[in-house]
């Protein structure tokens, strides 16, 4: 071999080794031998929760709260409320109770049993003055089911203003101007049933219609007012409430307009028997026709709401009139067409009065407050035309059964006032029934559902910490390669 220095561009001879184990040295170099079998860590495997299984485990559960937390389900545990609440005012109301509350601790039993009688007795007389008149069952079938339709009487009115305030509602307005509304329609209907002579069936249509029309004509002004100045539509229907009442009142004071002829007092004219609404089944029985009238406007108020293109406009606008607006509805013109036909139900109820309740001759009271309790008729029954059936129904059985109430048992009337109060109350904070009754809140996850998030989010930290560990061990086994 040469004694030159070699070279790094020198070519590498055999057997010449680097330093430092280099193939130029003399050092052996250090071999580093791969295992047969590389052994990674692997982390478990994760158990994933679907969230359609767990739909699927808890669909009872789920759908038992969807059922409890439904309008239903809260007006009827509102009606329950109020009742439990009526019957404490009934039995603190009661001489006996009185009577015997000053020895309860020595005789207890004494205070629960009058309790217990004062309402029982009070409520079993609402029954039989509502429903069934089962004291008077021996007198035929008649007198059984007369309270029934006694019920079905009182809630004709109530039904179709309780539309009037449903429809301003699904629109995202507040009809509180029922009274002017009923009062126009029955001063219309009246003066058109008692100043002409007409044909039996034409006289009675013609005159409902003219007092639907007044209604309507009512309730559009307050629409329109709401829609081009802005006004609120509370402040003017309760204004418009005023000024019918009194501008009635004048009519009815001045001979010659509506007040009857020869007479001082503020009192119309009878009503023809052409524009009166005949009963359904005669005597005894005083429900009349104005019952099916109100069905009726159920079933149309259901399509204009649920199947009509009209209807889909109120409800878009109701739910949001700034989308309604960017989607191309005219909200104006549907503010003042739900007011027309709000004012439109109105007017049919006060034409029910004048034309079926009240034929001798209408007064200033001619509303008789139904105005008011068709809010509390709508809010009870969801804004919806069926719910607001079967909320006028129910509260037409509470007028009816007041006064058995208050006849036979002597509790006052206004303990039916005070439940009819706390079922608005209830209907307004459902968060308070829902408190009563422990019924869950809405959009609270139920406890399994909290109890699945819980494992699948512990499941989700140890299969991120077994990926970790993987990538450091991994990490670690490349340095100790390159070595």
């Amino acid at each position: 071999m040469s004694d030159r220095t070699p070279d790094a561009d020198d070519p590498i001879e055999a057997g010449h080794r680097h330093r430092d184990g280099a193939p130029d040295s003399d050092i052996n170099p250090t071999v580093v031998h791969a295992p047969e079998v590389a052994e990674v860590a692997v982390a478990a495997p994760v158990a994933t929760t679907d969230d359609r299984i767990v739909e699927q485990e808890d669909v009872w559960g789920s759908a038992f709260r969807r059922i409890m937390g439904g309008n239903l389900v809260m007006s009827v545990l509102a009606v329950l409320a109020s009742l439990v609440v009526g019957g404490i005012l009934i039995a603190a109301t009661d001489e006996r109770v009185q009577e015997t509350s000053g020895y309860f601790f020595a005789r207890p039993t004494d205070m629960l049993s009058a309790v217990w009688e004062a309402v029982f007795g009070a409520y079993s007389a609402l029954f039989q003055g509502s429903i069934l008149n089962v004291a008077r069952a021996d007198a035929g079938f008649a007198q059984l089911i007369k309270p029934l339709t006694d019920t079905l009487n009182f809630a004709t009115p109530l039904i179709a203003a309780g539309l009037g305030v449903a429809i301003a509602f699904r629109v995202g307005l507040f009809n509180i101007g029922g009274r002017g509304q009923m009062l126009w329609a029955a001063a219309a209907a009246g003066w058109v049933g008692f100043s002409f002579e007409l044909p039996p069936v034409l006289h009675l249509l013609v005159a409902i219609a003219v007092g639907i029309l007044a209604g309507a004509i009512w309730g559009g002004i307050a629409g329109a007012l709401k829609a081009f100045t802005g006004a609120h539509e509370v402040i003017v229907t309760i204004m418009l409430n005023f000024v019918a009442l009194w501008f009635i009142t004048w009519m009815l004071r001045t001979p010659g307009l509506l007040q009857a002829p020869g007479g001082n007092n503020p009192i119309s004219p009878r009503m023809l028997d052409t524009a009166v609404l005949p009963p359904i089944f005669g005597p005894p029985f005083v429900l009349h026709w104005g019952f099916v009238l109100s069905i009726a406007a159920v079933v149309f108020a259901w399509w204009l709401i649920e199947r009509s293109s009209l209807g889909f406009q109120f409800r878009a606008v109701g739910l949001n009139p700034n989308a309604a607006l960017n989607a191309g509805m005219d909200v104006k013109r549907i503010t003042v067409l739900a007011m027309l036909f709000a004012g439109g139900f109105m007017g049919l109820a006060g034409a029910q009065q004048v034309t079926g309740a009240v034929t001798t001759g209408f007064t200033a009271g001619i509303d008789a407050g139904i105005g008011f309790d068709a809010i509390t008729v709508a809010l009870l029954g969801g804004s919806t035309p069926w719910g607001t059936l079967a909320a006028g129904l129910l509260f037409g059985a509470f007028k009816a059964g007041g006064f058995r109430m208050q006849a036979a048992e002597g509790v006052p009337i206004d303990i039916v006032l005070v439940v009819q109060s706390f079922i608005v109350l209830f209907i307004a904070a459902p968060p308070l029934v829902r408190a009563m009754f422990g019924l869950p809140q809405p959009g609270r996850k139920s406890r399994r559902q909290r109890r699945d998030e819980a494992a699948l989010a512990a499941l989700e930290a140890k299969g991120a910490a077994a990926k970790a560990g993987t990538a450091q061990d991994a990490r670690t086994e490349r340095k100790g390669t390159g070595a």
